[in-house]
């Protein structure tokens, strides 16, 4: 492990809730490797030669191309000194046994349709009702798919509330968490 108490950190959570700027500042202090799980699903989509929408039709339809994209996961959380950021990263890494600190970033509705309205340059009532859509489309499928439910968070060792703390305060919570006992 390399004097690291934990070697694979997983940050999860809903979009808007800040995982990205937690993961890069966790990367960034730790060195580890980072990987966006959407990342890894591009490579899937280019590998095969379609478009990134025409993938995700193909994932809907296909629940082999999750099967694919949860089994590289692992693989690279096996293989150590990585951060894995993903909505689903925490609870692949835990079915798959691997030891991880599991991180889920939480924060509310509103305070996250801010966020990614402000992201994306979209009219809050549009980034409102695409939201919406995209976390109750996902919520039936992960747990039609997997069985489980986003909004329970027991898997995790730590859940943050991003809306009460500010992005350095919660790499800094999550590197203590990595490097205790270092």
């Amino acid at each position: 492990m390399s004097g690291w108490t934990y070697d694979v950190v997983t940050i999860s959570g809903m979009p808007g809730s800040g995982t990205t700027t937690a993961a890069r500042l966790v990367v960034s202090a730790t060195g580890f490797r980072y990987v966006n799980t959407g990342a890894i699903f591009r490579e899937m989509a280019q590998e095969r030669g379609v478009t990134l929408n025409e993938f995700g039709k193909l994932a809907n339809e296909n629940p082999e191309v999750d099967r694919e994209l949860d089994d590289r996961q692992i693989a690279l959380a096996r293989a150590g000194k990585v951060l894995l950021e993903g909505r689903l990263a925490g609870y692949m890494v835990d079915g798959a046994g691997v030891r991880a600190l599991k991180v889920w970033l939480a924060a509310p509705l509103d305070v996250r349709l801010t966020r990614v309205s402000g992201r994306d340059g979209q009219d809050l009532e549009v980034a409102r009702k695409l939201s919406q859509e995209r976390e109750e489309d996902e919520r039936k499928r992960f747990i039609e798919f997997y069985g489980f439910d986003l909004g329970r968070t027991e898997v995790y060792d730590l859940v943050i509330d991003s809306s009460c703390h500010r992005p350095a305060e919660i790499s800094r919570m999550i590197f203590r968490a990595v490097s205790a006992g270092r």
